[in-house]
């Protein structure tokens, strides 16, 4: 069975920095391209970024780009997101997925696999 587990959400405020963390079992996670999406209340399911299996390539987001840095370890089966520089408008759950695709992109509908999310509040 299939498990990825989302860790290290919370409140910080605006400025600050938050890394989450993404745990996979029951998959070959090197096999795997990886993302980060996020869903704010009353908002679409949107992507963060992605990093392909051997973290070659990275993509993100405009909104994210020169604050968030994905990252994966293969050896720990685990993915993160160091998010720095926090906005309110950051404020979200945040979702990690796997992918049997050899690259990360953008639409859910590539991911194979999704944890339950971790909440991120950022106050201002």
């Amino acid at each position: 069975q299939v498990q990825l587990v989302e860790s290290g959400g919370g409140l910080v405020q605006a400025g600050g920095s938050l890394r989450v963390s993404c745990a996979a079992s029951g998959l070959t996670f090197s096999m795997h391209a990886m993302g980060w999406f996020r869903q704010a209340p009353g908002k679409e399911r949107e992507f963060v970024a992605g990093i392909n299996r051997n973290s070659v390539i990275t993509v993100y987001a405009d909104s994210v780009k020169g604050r968030f840095t994905i990252s994966r370890d293969n050896a720990k089966n685990t993915g993160y997101l160091q998010m720095n520089s926090l906005k309110p408008e950051d404020t979200a759950v945040y979702y990690c997925a796997a992918s049997t695709q050899s690259l990360p992109g953008s639409p859910p509908n590539l991911y194979d696999y999704w944890g339950q999310g971790t909440q991120v509040t950022v106050s201002s």
